[in-house]
């Protein structure tokens, strides 16, 4: 079959663009929950200029398309700027930024869902609020977000697919060059298709698979 003979013939170049996608996705992931958990603490203070930073920082990135902010970020910046961006940590940053303000979000519904007896428990052994959220509630509240943090990290993997604007060359941006060369736009497109949803299925079964246990470990 053609599909077979063409998925074999650019495997190689396949397998290196996915391997970018899953480099910006782990970088970025990885960024955006320490920028979640600074600005969820913010949100979470008790301080009103914490908590309006957090809030305007958190409405922006959700309330705009990441496309927009993928140009404004590696466009618009530098010229405002006048500096040029290495383009691998552009995405990075790109992609931190949009993932934090939604990791913020949910890490903050993690930490509002651990027993409160638990905060109290460690103002009763001395911990000030910093020790507390670092030493007993953020390893609690991470362990019930886990499930919803892999969910997040197969949202940001797919959103990569726009850096291909800016051309970097992950899976989409991969199919566009090979399709400018064979023109087999179906099959490639296909195929490409193929590669998101073979790691977006393991990744979703492996958070179902977490939340199961995390429930029985209740």
């Amino acid at each position: 079959m053609k599909i077979v003979e063409l998925f074999i013939k650019y495997f190689p170049t396949y397998l290196s663009a996915f391997g970018v996608t899953l480099k910006i996705t782990g970088l970025s992931l990885l960024i955006g929950t320490v920028v979640g958990i600074v600005f969820a603490i913010f949100k979470l203070s008790g301080k009103k200029p914490l908590e309006v930073i957090a809030n305007v920082y958190i409405s922006i990135i959700r309330g705009t398309p990441l496309m927009v902010q993928i140009l404004f970020i590696y466009l618009g910046i530098p010229a405002l700027l006048d500096f040029k961006w290495q383009l691998t940590v552009a995405c990075v940053v790109i992609m931190s930024v949009n993932c934090g303000a939604y990791m913020a979000e949910l890490i903050r519904g993690g930490i509002e869902a651990v027993d409160k007896g638990q905060v109290e428990a460690a103002n009763c052994l001395g911990l000030n609020y910093a020790q507390t959220m670092m030493k007993v509630i953020l390893p609690q509240a991470l362990r019930i977000m886990l499930p919803t943090i892999i969910n997040q990290f197969i949202v940001t993997l797919k959103d990569t697919s726009l850096l291909s604007v800016i051309a970097l060359r992950e899976l989409t941006q991969n199919t566009k060059i090979i399709v400018a060369n064979n023109m087999e736009t179906f099959t490639m497109y296909f195929i490409c298709g193929v590669w998101y949803w073979v790691i977006v299925t393991i990744l979703s079964r492996i958070a179902k698979y977490i939340e199961r246990r995390t429930k029985y470990g209740k």
